[in-house]
């Protein structure tokens, strides 16, 4: 029974929302490295565009809960994501057109458009918080849990109960929606088929008649829609604060670059590798070993390598030692 107790405390605490903060983390990496791998530079701009797509989302379903409107058990957020990628769409064409392109057409380096891309990540956060401000925003609705802590322990009798939030669910069945969508469009379609050819070999693709405005177009667009649902996803299951997505471009980041820029797949093993090394290396194991470990050997520390709010500096170390000991990646990406 007390091993049966330490599973459900692990999988409360540890392995669901390692597994739900891993799927938006995979999905925000997967935008990464299509820029990465198609565009050519790295965006420091993303996570503020997660943030972009996420405060649209959050706007219209305020303007639906107002109507009256809602999905009943599930968050209205739903209802709003297709306006919210509709508007993020918006931005990064618009960007692209100002800005981007310009430094295309000059055939810069890639550490140009690094550089220009923070200057565009400055802008789009000033924006945000100039239009639904710098505080928490909170628009999520519905159900809270799927099942709670007191059903669970009413219904297997543990001491322990485990609680799965609505938005811990959504977010992983929305990921493994999105992802195969996006797998099955790269892998099966003529559009999908000429950007992977393109990120190969960028002159032998022009050579072959592939169109380049219409790539780079495609790349946006998929990026803008991939940003929004991971901004969403992140801000249904924890808050939404412009400046949590300021910081949440080093994880983001690392999960590109640990799978293997310019790799997809390594983008979502990525996600997963940094989300459980942050929640398990900053989570107290005290409550699992007093399960497992007799009462003489119990410990009276937390038995926690770092604090909560060090969570960042995992993602940090994590991305040093890869870029050090394999900088392809583990998925043999392009290297950084």
């Amino acid at each position: 029974m007390d091993i049966l107790n330490a599973l459900v405390v692990l999988a409360n605490f540890v392995l669901i929302p390692a597994i739900a903060y891993g799927a938006q983390l995979a999905l925000g990496a997967l935008g990464v490295t299509l820029i990465y791998g198609i565009l050519r530079f790295s965006n420091f701009a993303h996570g503020d565009t997660m943030a972009f797509g996420a405060m649209v989302t959050i706007l219209v379903t305020w303007a639906l809960q107002g109507w009256g409107v809602s999905l009943g058990p599930l968050p209205t957020a739903l209802l709003a994501l297709p306006f919210g990628i509709l508007g993020c769409m918006a931005l990064v064409l618009l960007t692209d057109r100002l800005v981007y392109r310009f430094y295309r057409a000059q055939r810069v380096k890639p550490v140009i458009l690094v550089i220009v891309s923070m200057g565009v990540m400055f802008v789009y956060n000033g924006v945000v918080r100039f239009v639904i401000g710098a505080d928490d925003q909170r628009f999520a609705d519905g159900e809270r849990f799927i099942i709670s802590v007191r059903d669970f322990k009413a219904l297997t009798g543990l001491e322990e109960g485990l609680g799965i939030r609505t938005t811990q669910g959504l977010t992983v069945v929305t990921a493994v929606i999105t992802v195969a969508l996006l797998f099955w469009f790269l892998n099966r379609t003529r559009t999908g088929k000429s950007m992977r050819a393109y990120s190969d070999n960028e002159d032998l693709a022009l050579l072959s008649g592939i169109n380049p405005e219409r790539v780079v177009m495609i790349t946006w667009l998929l990026v803008a829609t991939l940003a929004t649902i991971a901004g969403t996803l992140y801000g249904l299951d924890k808050t939404f604060k412009p400046f949590t997505y300021f910081q949440l471009l080093l994880p983001v980041f690392a999960s590109a670059i640990v799978g293997g820029l310019g790799s997809p797949v390594g983008a979502i093993a990525g996600g997963f590798v940094i989300a459980f090394s942050e929640v398990g290396i900053t989570y107290a194991w005290k409550k699992v070993a007093e399960y497992l470990l007799p009462e003489a050997w119990e410990p009276d520390s937390l038995l926690q390598l770092l604090g909560t709010d060090y969570k960042f500096a995992v993602s940090f170390v994590i991305l040093v030692i890869v870029l050090l000991i394999r900088p392809t990646g583990l998925f043999k990406g392009k290297s950084v």
